[in-house]
């Protein structure tokens, strides 16, 4: 099963990046080929159905599956990155985190009207990213067909906020 060899490869790094946080780093999947080619095999199984027309990662660990994604269902890859990384015309999204404010923009000309878009990151924690790149993605009058992580911090319930947007949730393992 996927969920467990993901349990074993990604590692508890205690107290990054303030006290009292475990982070889930997932860097060490990246080091097994075969569990990379699985987990994007999985990912394809769970999201095939939705005809979906792109998928937006989010920077920049949902870059690192979510391109391998889109390249697997032969559809387009946009990424969703910090205010000012992007070299064109944006479209931008202003959000509140736990600690402050961010802000996350998108090429204006990427994501055409009435597309299915898969918005992809590597983990879920409290949703608030991910609900901001749902906005993006309605503000260019298009689709959330649904959200793909490799890791939900369940205890966050981070999934909530996202149903407001699609009930097409997908995680591979649960913490």
């Amino acid at each position: 099963m996927i969920s467990s060899r993901l349990k074993d490869a990604i590692r508890d790094v205690p107290d990054f990046p303030k006290p009292g946080i475990i982070f889930k780093d997932i860097t060490p999947i990246l080091l097994d080929p075969q569990l990379t080619r699985d987990i994007v095999d999985e990912m394809v199984s769970n999201v095939k159905s939705l005809d979906l027309d792109a998928i937006v990662g989010i920077e920049s660990r949902g870059f690192w599956f979510g391109i391998m994604l889109a390249n697997a269902l032969n559809i387009p890859f946009i990424p969703i990155r910090k205010k000012g990384k992007l070299p064109y015309k944006t479209v931008s999204y202003k959000y509140d985190l736990e600690y402050g404010s961010a802000e996350m923009e998108m090429h204006k000309d990427e994501i055409e009207e009435n597309w299915n878009v898969l918005i992809h990151d590597d983990l879920l924690a409290t949703g608030g990213t991910a609900c901001a790149a749902a906005e993006l993605i309605k503000m260019q009058n298009a689709n959330v067909a649904g959200f793909s992580f490799v890791v939900d911090l369940t205890f966050l319930n981070g999934s909530e906020p996202l149903k407001k947007y699609s009930e097409n949730i997908f995680n591979l393992v649960h913490f």
